[in-house]
Parts: C-alpha cells; sequence; structure tokens
C-alpha cells in the first residue's frame, strides 16, 4: 500500500479514521467505493482520497454508509468512541 504523501487537511475529522480501519481489515479504496455504491452513495476514486486526507468535507448519509461498510459506529468515527 502506498503512503500518504500529503499533509492531512482540515476538512473534516474522519478521514484518518477512515482509511486506517479500511487498511487494518485489508479492505481496498475500490471494494469501499463498491460498498458505498450499494448503499446508495456515488463516490469515486478521487473523492474518497480526498475524503480519507480530510480534503473534503463528509455527509450525514457518507458518514452513515461509511461506518456501515468498515463495521465501526458513526461515534468513532468521529472520535466520540475511543
Amino acid at each position: 500500500m502506498r503512503t500518504r504523501k500529503q499533509e492531512l487537511g482540515d476538512m473534516n475529522i474522519i478521514g484518518a479514521k477512515v482509511e486506517k480501519q479500511r487498511k487494518a481489515i485489508g479492505m481496498k479504496q475500490k471494494d469501499l467505493l463498491a460498498q458505498l455504491q450499494v448503499s446508495g452513495i456515488d463516490l469515486n476514486a478521487s473523492g474518497l482520497s480526498k475524503l480519507e486526507g480530510q480534503l473534503r468535507g463528509v455527509t450525514d448519509y457518507e458518514l452513515k454508509a461509511i461506518a456501515l461498510a468498515l463495521d465501526v459506529s458513526v461515534n468513532w468515527l468521529l472520535g466520540i468512541d475511543e
């Protein structure tokens, strides 16, 4: 897996956790994108990369679908349940 070349942005607070959990469970970006599509979230590879890099915001619909796809709670993604 490639390492991030660019520093994290400040457009969301979940991006780093999304990337960390996705990699921890051995999921590729394309696999996460496919699961999000099934949930009705139309996100492309560039959008997911920007989300993980905290360079774009996240909608509440995306937040819920990402939590389900990664089998984590929304609270964990938000840093409420550590």
